[in-house]
């Protein structure tokens, strides 16, 4: 017994009030479904154990929430009422009990659909046109919203065929498939825009916004499911027919709808869509069963709020609060870090959860997720279980906001994130054990080091059973690791071959994978640098830095921004480089290559081309100083010229103080916003080491080159079809060998395309800009020339 009836009745209906708010006015749900279907049963029970305590504005004697006063009002002809749920096989036998004892029939046919979940709506049609739309609202009065329904596809604007009556009233719900609703999502996220909480917010938010245009960028699709108004015609005397009728008419209604006898029937269709609940391309949280046939409909009649003749039959909650004990990150294979919680324990879609995805940093910070926070948890099938919003009223006093770690939680190493990027990422490439079979598979890949043999499966076996724990690793390996390896895997897999079992054991395998390993121990710069698997480093930016800088030693010395001096890195690139190479454990791993036997055979002096751009000047643009633009930095080069003994052409204007920039011609804001950037020790030691390296460039870089200039050299090529004499690849290296850079796709800085046999697009482009076509026997003909 409830002490006091009266109080709780009220402090349900105030509860479930808000919700209602929220959920139908706000879109922005404040508790799960199951929550709010929990509150209302016990209003309902209450209610039923004291009548004399029903008010008329009970939220057991309504449908939803009053419209937002955002649009026209529409008054229903008919009400859109909602319907009575059960949430067990007990509560529905007793439903068709119910029926059964009323109409005197065991042998009851139902109709049954999937529940989908978005937002109800009815569209009124005259004479086969559409001309209005209205929101479900309190089941009595809706919103207009027919500017923004003529924007969903799925709804015809004008019916098709013939018989349909002069005013026709088709009730269904507007909904976001998944793939859409997905799609959506990642490109808000990479776009940094407001993502969607659920497909049902996607939905609701859709088809209440007041600009239609809005609502047409949204991917909204529409079911029929039901009839209100008719007006000068009829329909079929059954709701089976009447969805038939309606889908010839052009309406689209759910291939997962049929017709089923009795309890038995009910509960089959239950299961089996249950069962391929996660497959649908739409979210449901349960079925509806509708007594099919409407006479029957009309004499089990009405309750206050629902029909006696259908129930919704719903699915264990897929939504859930629990509270958030600890932020933490995950780092996987490719480096990527990915936020996620550590929970209170919570049965949440069948299953009990205790972590949940946060996706990146950017849906932390929109979420505003904290330890200790209330949060809702959604989990759908075999799809990771993700917060989806936090309830902030009930955050605890205090709780501070999370930021991204700085540092790996699995190596150490830095954890960046590039400018515009949603993903941070730990640098730590050569020595994080989450990166560790990626790096190694990339390493031993055919255009890097090119260790034949060392396949998907050896390389995850050397790393799980401890054999690698980085690149280096492979060149100590020796013959007897290799087979115990091959031994220990299999035992562990359950694949040991029978010949083994009998006392045989292969070993020509490890023997000519040993013999690949020590093959690549002598390897040339570009191909060291591209094995790396530095981000964004790939084939012709490898040979690029090979190219222009010439040696290992002065690459894996340089601060970032002397990379811009090659042309095509940009800032982004030389971030990454640098990045890359401040991580002492990265160094040690290089360290450890060249202790182990790795030799570059092909170290040169740096290009003198280089000398073009060894000023102090460049170096200041290179360092990207707010509004130091090219000019202002000709301004400081001059004002400071090098101090005579100084290490390095910065220690000047390092000393500088900002009214002596001013004196020297800056205007007054760049002067300021250099002072400013100086004053971090960061920038400071930056513009200190760059010094430092631009004076050790100028002491090596030539004078002059000497090495006479390519045929090919400034010029761009582009390869397309197939080629009979040679790959594409040993082409492409005999053209940069002769001075020319190779492209993957034309444009109109492409000097000429070689075409092959099938050549496609890139072959049409090249036409279309009026750019140079070699034949394979024009190539042929130009190498053999310049061999």
């Amino acid at each position: 017994m409830i002490p006091n009836p009266a109080a709780r009745i009220s402090e349900l209906r105030r509860q479930l009030d808000d919700a209602n708010h929220r959920y139908h006015v706000l879109d922005d749900p404040a508790i799960p479904d199951v929550e709010y279907d929990r509150l209302l049963r016990e209003l309902d029970e209450l209610e039923a154990a004291h009548p004399e305590l029903v008010t008329p504005d009970s939220p057991t004697q309504r449908v939803g929430a009053a419209p937002s006063g955002a649009f026209a009002t529409v008054r229903h002809a008919i009400p859109m009422l909602s319907l009575g749920n059960a949430f067990s096989d007990e509560e529905v036998a007793d439903f068709v009990r119910r029926i059964e004892q009323r109409l005197g029939d065991d042998a009851l046919v139902f109709s049954a659909e999937p529940k989908l979940d978005g937002l109800a709506i009815s569209l009124r049609y005259e004479h086969g046109r559409f001309v209005r739309g209205a929101t479900r609202g309190d089941g009595a009065t809706g919103e207009d919203v027919t500017a923004n329904l003529r924007t969903v596809r799925a709804i015809p604007l004008q019916l098709r065929g013939a018989g349909w009556p002069e005013v026709l009233e088709v009730r269904g719900e507007v909904y976001m498939p998944l793939a859409a609703f997905r799609a959506y999502n990642e490109h808000a996220l990479a776009e940094g825009g407001k993502v969607l909480a659920n497909p049902r917010n996607g939905a609701a938010g859709s088809l209440r916004q007041l600009d239609p245009r809005m609502t047409a960028q949204r991917p909204l699709a529409f079911y029929a499911y039901a009839v209100g108004a008719v007006e000068g015609g009829t329909l079929p005397e059954s709701h089976s027919e009447t969805l038939r009728r309606l889908r010839d008419w052009g309406l689209p209604v759910s291939a997962e709808s049929a017709v089923v006898q009795g309890i038995d029937g009910l509960l089959g269709y239950y299961r089996r869509i249950g069962e391929r609940r996660d497959a649908l391309p739409f979210d449901i949280d349960g079925v509806v069963y509708k007594l099919d046939d409407y006479d029957a409909q009309a004499e089990m009649g009405f309750v206050s709020r629902a029909p006696r003749w259908a129930i919704a039959h719903k699915f264990p909650a897929q939504e859930q609060t629990t509270v958030v004990e600890s932020i933490e990150v995950n780092v996987g294979r490719t480096g990527a870090v990915t936020p996620w919680v550590l929970m209170q324990p919570v049965h949440v879609g069948g299953v009990t959860v205790t972590r949940a995805t946060l996706h990146n940093a950017d849906q932390v910070a929109r979420l505003d997720v904290r330890v200790g926070d209330t949060v809702v948890v959604r989990r759908a099938g075999d799809v990771i279980p993700e917060v989806v919003r936090v309830l902030p009223d009930q955050r605890p006093p205090g709780a501070p906001e999370w930021r991204m770690p700085t540092e790996c939680p699995v190596c150490g190493s830095e954890i960046v994130r590039e400018e515009g990027a949603v993903v941070w990422r730990c640098s730590g490439e050569l020595t994080c054990a989450s990166q560790r079979k990626e790096a190694v598979g990339h390493f031993a890949s055919r255009r890097a080091m090119d260790i034949e043999g060392l396949g998907e499966r050896f390389i995850a076996a050397l790393s799980d059973l401890g054999y690698v724990r980085s690149v280096a690793d492979l060149y100590k390996l020796t013959l007897d690791d290799l087979l115990e390896m091959k031994q220990r895997a299999d035992e562990r897999d359950g694949t040991t071959p029978e010949t083994v079992k009998v006392g045989k054991v292969a070993t020509r395998w490890a023997e000519n994978l040993i013999e690949a390993i020590d093959r690549s121990r002598q390897t040339t710069l570009e191909r060291f640098l591209y094995a790396l698997g530095i981000q964004h480093v790939g084939e012709s930016t490898a040979k690029a830095l090979a190219a222009w800088f010439g040696d290992l030693e002065l690459i894996r010395r340089l601060p970032w921004p002397l990379f811009k001096r090659v042309p095509d890195i940009g800032g982004e690139v030389a971030r990454a480089i640098g990045h890359f190479l401040d991580q002492p454990g990265n160094q040690r791993v290089i360290d450890d290559l060249l202790a182990r036997g790795v030799t570059i055979t092909d170290t040169h002096p740096p290009s003198p081309k280089l000398r073009e751009s060894l000023g102090l000047a460049q170096l200041l643009v290179d360092l990207e100083i707010p509004k130091v633009t090219p000019i202002r930095a000709e301004q400081l080069a001059a004002a400071f010229p090098p101090v005579a003994g100084a290490p390095d052409a910065t220690a000047g204007l390092r000393a500088a103080q900002q009214h002596n920039l001013v004196t020297a011609g800056l205007p007054a804001d760049t002067a300021a916003a250099f002072a400013g950037w100086l004053e971090d020790g960061a920038n400071a030691a930056l513009l200190a080491a760059s010094g430092a390296a631009l004076a050790r460039l100028d002491a090596i870089v030539p004078a002059a080159d000497t090495m006479p200039a390519g045929p090919l050299d400034g010029q761009t090529v582009v390869l397309t079809g197939t080629l009979s004499a040679m790959t594409r690849d040993e082409a492409k290296d005999r053209l940069e060998a002769l001075g020319a850079k190779t492209a993957g796709s034309v444009s109109k800085k492409t000097s000429f395309v070689v075409a092959g046999e099938a050549a496609g697009s890139k072959l049409a482009k090249a036409e279309q800009l009026g750019i140079e076509v070699w034949d394979e026997a024009r190539l042929l003909a130009f190498l053999a020339e310049h061999a």
